[in-house]
């Protein structure tokens, strides 16, 4: 089978590898469709994410969809999670397997995720996909989960200004949940004029071009009236657009900071946020969100073949990861397809 590895910063190939034989629990999985996601643009511009550093060839990818190739399952097309916590520790019993110390993910430190045509995953963490949900809708459930996990932390009330600063697939995903949860208004900024416009089509009231200055604040609190955002997303992983998620904040506001910085520091500045008093979150993955997402996707509440910009088989993954690094169109899939 085809298995795509990165050896190094840029350095990606492609190796001829044998099928993996699953072991206790596991079943065989035919790889359909995988999201590049920003993580995967932090291991492959950088060689590492966070304090997590590449130490040996690496397979990326832990948003996918698959078909079942062994087991009483076989055939069967399933949506897959990428976090294989322990289920016996303190945080995995009190309902939060996201902060598990001994999680396994696809795709990140020693193991291998689904950049590849084949491979073995716990049956224990399948979804079954309807019929109505295809493959790439099937791999950005993940994705959806991580926007789904940040609005819980979020907690919009009806009737609230929402500010989503950021607007790749998960920023333009939480602008749609904002408004099925009842958001009042929906402010979003992005430097990429592309983005602004599929986040207006999404459902945003005001769309920004934002820049490294911040000069997009005072537009931002116009919008509200001068009053300020209820509750602020920031999903761009910069932090010019942390801070101005904070300093078009209203006092009293909810900050969530779901964006991945690239040196692995955010900074904002604390008077401000002190002074206004505001809540600030960290977004940790996800927990307990597939079943919403799957339904949502079911229901067509929310579109995420739309967010589907690129589709590359995994023979053209240098093209692929060049599409997803320069920041055109919006999700990029690669298809391995095995056979």
């Amino acid at each position: 089978m085809k298995s795509l590895r990165l050896h190094g910063v840029g350095d990606l190939r492609l190796h001829e590898e044998p099928v993996p034989v699953p072991g206790d629990g596991e079943v065989l999985l035919r790889v359909t469709a995988v999201g590049i996601c920003g993580s995967d643009l932090h291991w492959f511009e950088e060689g590492s994410i966070g304090d997590a550093r590449l130490a040996h060839p690496l397979v990326l990818g832990h948003e996918f969809a698959a078909v079942i190739e062994s087991g009483p399952r076989k055939g069967e097309r399933v949506a897959v999670d990428p976090a294989l916590p322990c289920g016996r520790c303190e945080f995995c019993e009190t309902g939060y397997p996201n902060f598990c110390l001994a999680t396994h993910f696809s795709g990140h430190g020693k193991d291998d995720g689904s950049l590849r045509e084949f491979m073995a995953w716990p049956e224990r963490a399948l979804l079954t996909l309807p019929d109505s949900v295809s493959d790439v809708a099937g791999a950005l459930l993940e994705p959806l989960g991580v926007a789904l996990y940040a609005l819980d932390l979020g907690q919009i009330r009806v009737g609230d200004a929402v500010g989503i600063f950021g607007c790749g697939p998960i920023g333009l995903m939480l602008i749609r949940l904002a408004r099925l949860n009842g958001a009042r208004q929906i402010v979003a900024t992005d430097l990429l004029p592309h983005r602004l416009e599929v986040a207006a089509e999404m459902g945003a009231d005001v769309v920004l071009q934002a820049d490294a200055e911040g000069s997009e604040r005072a537009a931002v609190l116009d919008a509200t009236g001068g009053r300020g955002i209820d509750v602020a997303f920031e999903i761009a992983g910069a932090n010019p657009a942390v801070e101005t998620a904070i300093e078009t904040a209203r006092p009293g506001a909810r900050v969530v900071l779901v964006g991945i910085p690239s040196d692995d520091r955010t900074s904002f500045s604390a008077s401000t946020a002190r002074r206004k008093g505001l809540t600030i979150q960290l977004c940790r993955r996800m927990a307990h969100t597939y079943p919403r997402a799957i339904a949502l996707a079911e229901s067509g509440q929310i579109d995420l073949d739309v967010l589907a910009s690129h589709c590359f088989p995994l023979e053209e993954y240098q093209r692929a990861f060049a599409v997803a690094a320069a920041r055109d169109g919006l999700k990029v899939v690669v298809e391995p397809k095995g056979r």
